[in-house]
This record gives structure tokens, sequence and C-alpha cells, in this order.
């Protein structure tokens, strides 16, 4: 549920960049390349276990939302960039004040038995 709701917090944000080109720096390029090749790593299949790094999770997620949508805003238009610069703050506050909306919504997953 959490990749779900983390996935519509990206699409809302990819939407300021629509209009902006590929947002990768051109030195991160190859470094994905080479990580993308090894595969999907096993932290990636891990739920978080406490309601803490759920949180810890979607506000690092929220926050680099907000860095991707800056970049495109830089890249697009400069008539156009303060707007979209308000919009993605706007969004990224919003996000941020429904963090325990957003948290609720999320599957409750237990620590794993020892």
């Amino acid at each position: 549920m959490l990749r779900h709701i983390v996935t519509g917090v990206m699409m809302a944000c990819a939407t300021l960049a629509a209009h902006a080109q590929d947002t990768t720096p051109p030195q991160n390029v190859q470094q994905q390349q080479q990580e993308i090749a090894k595969g999907e790593p096993a932290r990636w299949s891990q739920p978080d276990s406490t309601p803490a790094a759920r949180a810890r999770t979607l506000r690092k997620e929220i926050g680099a939302a907000l860095a991707e949508a800056r970049q495109a805003c830089h890249k697009g238009p400069a008539n156009e960039r303060s707007a979209c610069l308000k919009d993605a703050q706007a969004t990224y506050q919003h996000d941020m004040a429904n963090l325990p909306q957003l948290l609720a919504q999320s599957p409750q997953t237990t620590a794993p038995a020892q």
C-alpha cells in the first residue's frame, strides 16, 4: 500500500516535470545503469517493520519527489519557473501535512519473529 501512496506522490510531482526533459544528471546515468544491471537490492523487498520506519521512508520519498520537481522546474522555461517551484513546494507541504493519513492507509507490518 505504501508503494501505491508513494507512486501517487511521485506521479503528482511528475506532472510538474512533464514539460522538462530527463532530470537525471548525466554523471549519474552510468552509475544507475550499473546498479540496474545488478538487480533490485534485497532491502527494497523488506517492509518497514514499525510506524516510525514507515514515517521515515515516506518523509524521505516525499522529499525526493520535491527535489526532482525542483530540478525539473529549473530545466523548464524561465517565465514558468516561479509558478512551478511554488506548485512543487505546495505539493510537498500538502503531502507532509497529510503524512498521518498516508501512514494510516499504509499496510501495518509486524517485526519478523525471532
